[in-house]
């Protein structure tokens, strides 16, 4: 997505106009990585809130406006990450007994479901198993940089992408 220069311009100066056009046109997709990340759509909203006040903190540290798309959706995802670790300090994590899981699902399975009810089983998972799935599946983190990022070993990252899927597929088999 590209803005204009004069909205770019606008928002490095801080003119309230240019930063509500960046707004617009970044918004409605930075909530959709919001959502992924966050346990209800209240989270979200403060995710993205505070994702845009250190976008238009920070914009002028960017150094070409070309970097602009993956600079916003790198801060966002950061911001969530972020949002996440500062809850697990109030919030004491729920452990799931792991159990064995099915080798299939049937490959239609998914396409039977719809967008918001595949955000509703992602939003239903521990903070620390959606925030990997987030990071590895759909974000593309390997285990290392997960670890980095969450303060976490490789091996640990490992187990909670397993148990997020596990959690997934056991979800599935329920409702298909």
């Amino acid at each position: 997505m590209t803005i204009p220069a004069e909205v770019f311009e606008q928002c490095l100066h801080n003119e309230p106009r240019g930063q509500e056009a960046l707004y617009n046109a970044y918004a409605s997709r930075m909530f959709g990585i919001c959502l992924r990340y966050a346990a209800s759509r209240m989270d979200a909203e403060d995710i993205l809130q505070e994702g845009f006040i250190k976008i238009f903190m920070n914009l002028s540290k960017l150094h070409s406006m070309e970097a602009l798309d993956g600079w916003i959706h790198r801060i966002m995802v950061n911001t969530a990450i972020n949002y996440y670790t500062k809850q697990l300090k109030f919030q004491n994590e729920v452990s799931i007994k792991s159990e064995s899981a099915d080798a299939t699902i049937q490959e239609d399975a998914l396409s039977k479901l719809s967008y918001n009810e595949l955000l509703k089983i992602l939003q239903g998972l521990p903070p620390g198993y959606r925030t990997v799935f987030n990071l590895y599946v759909i974000d593309g983190y390997n285990h290392r940089e997960i670890g980095e990022l969450l303060g976490i070993s490789e091996n640990t990252s490992k187990s909670q992408l397993w148990r997020a899927k596990d959690s997934m597929r056991k979800i599935l088999k329920r409702i298909l």
